[in-house]
């Protein structure tokens, strides 16, 4: 895969909002096809949608009344259709582009009386006009998340990509729809295009939120309800296989063998990230939030990240459905919600599966969610073991001095607040904007120790 573990060595003049290039992460073209891929990813990664010192516009003008009936039948019925819509982009138009709801749990509320410009939506230009895209850019996702300016987020995904992980590129965006304006945040979807110019996976797997990692047999339909291919050609028969490893091997095995089937050393970059950001809700949050990316050259998973709009500790309560309104970041006081470290668990005695500890009332801050909320096969048999969670504690204490020791992380927040001051200062107030900011960087000194 494209994106690979490494450490970049950036000076702090480097460091800025939104982008951290990731030198030398992409493999040579060995063929036509191959620099293809390469050429796209070249393409979405430089443009100028992803520039996050500064805020963007996308503006979606839709039928009154199909927007209506979308939202009606999602409430009605839970399904999230796609209409037709023209979509602006800093003033780009696009005809024919696709617009449908985008979420899970942050969709548990919405009716059909909801403000459409705070609801999460997903829209795809290439929908229903074969190859529309905006700088090569064809899935935009309007996220939902748990404060007015989003800054938690935008933060959290630098941060990936500054660990050397796959990570969705983000944008602070004027979002309007149905005459009404709110400040969002815009990331890449991680499907077809986004695995083509990131990570170049063979097939790329969605977890479902009401799914998990468990092995259910080799019948594909097994598995329908708690993974989606998002990418490649469909074919569970690695993630099948995947699955049954890590839950049907005995603990020698799983020890010894491992590394044949997972990138371990990304694994556990992924896990020290999510504690390290302080972010419950991940491979085994309430949310079950996380893709599985195969691929055939290696025959190893990898383990990718998706939603961080609970990093830093922010809750989803006092938030619109769509995450465009409330006082700033909820952020629990740290003695009470904190994500415990994960280097706090110890193997049991005689018991290699036994899960890691729950994070302090994580069900009851997603309000029950999907997921297990604290239990994952994968994360609990690898932390168990007493070399593999070696290595996750190396990983952390790397990414602690990468990100907090050498400022990055401050850096990283400045650009984007300032951005918002900047450029959506008459949507949300400068007093909420530097509240979320100071919310940031006061976190980050708790999460450096």
């Amino acid at each position: 895969m494209r994106i690979r573990h490494l450490r970049l060595t950036l000076s702090l003049a480097l460091v800025s909002v939104g982008a951290v290039v990731l030198a030398g992460c992409v493999a040579p073209a060995t063929d036509e096809s191959e620099g293809e891929t390469d050429a796209a990813r070249l393409s979405t990664s430089t443009a100028s949608f992803w520039d996050s010192s500064t805020v963007h516009s996308i503006s979606v003008d839709v039928d009154d009344d199909a927007l209506a009936e979308l939202l009606e039948t999602y409430e009605s019925t839970g399904d999230k259709e796609w209409i037709e819509a023209t979509v602006t982009i800093d003033g780009e138009v696009y005809e024919g582009a696709g617009l449908k709801l985008k979420g899970n749990s942050s969709l548990k509320s919405v009716t059909s009386d909801d403000d459409p410009s705070g609801i999460p939506w997903i829209i795809r230009l290439d929908k229903f006009v074969d190859g529309q895209n905006h700088e090569g850019i064809t899935e935009f996702v309007v996220r939902g998340n748990s404060s007015e300016t989003a800054l938690n987020e935008a933060v959290a995904l630098d941060l990936l990509e500054l660990a050397g992980l796959a990570s969705e590129q983000a944008a602070a965006t004027r979002f309007t729809i149905a005459g009404s304006t709110a400040l969002r945040l815009v990331v890449e979807n991680p499907g077809d295009s986004w695995n083509d110019s990131t990570l170049g996976a063979t097939a790329l797997y969605k977890a479902e939120s009401g799914g998990d990692y468990s092995y259910r047999g080799d019948d594909p339909e097994s598995y329908t309800d708690i993974f989606d291919q998002e990418a490649g050609d469909d074919d569970l028969t690695p993630l099948i296989s995947f699955l049954e490893f890590i839950n049907d091997s005995d603990d020698e095995t799983f020890s010894a063998e491992l590394s044949e089937h997972l990138d371990v050393n990304e694994f556990a970059t992924y896990l020290a990230f999510q504690d390290v950001v302080d972010n419950f809700d991940d491979i085994d949050g309430p949310g079950n939030n996380s893709y599985l990316a195969y691929d055939a050259d290696t025959g190893l998973m990898t383990v990718v990240n998706w939603d961080l709009n609970l990093a830093f500790g922010a809750s989803p309560g006092g938030v619109g459905a769509g995450g465009a309104g409330g006082d700033g970041m909820a952020m629990p006081d740290p003695g009470d919600a904190a994500a415990p470290d994960r280097g706090d668990a110890a193997a049991p005695e005689g018991d290699a599966r036994a899960d890691r500890p729950t994070r302090p009332d994580a069900g009851a801050q997603m309000g029950g969610g999907g997921g297990r909320g604290g239990s994952n096969i994968l994360a609990s048999r690898f932390l168990a073991d007493e070399d593999f969670h070696a290595l996750y504690e190396s990983e952390l204490e790397e990414l602690k001095d990468l990100f907090y020791g050498s400022g990055a992380a401050e850096d990283i927040v400045q650009t984007w607040s300032d951005a918002l001051v900047t450029g959506a200062g008459d949507l949300v107030d400068a007093d909420v904007i530097a509240a979320d900011a100071a919310d940031l960087t006061a976190s980050f000194e708790r999460l450096a120790d």
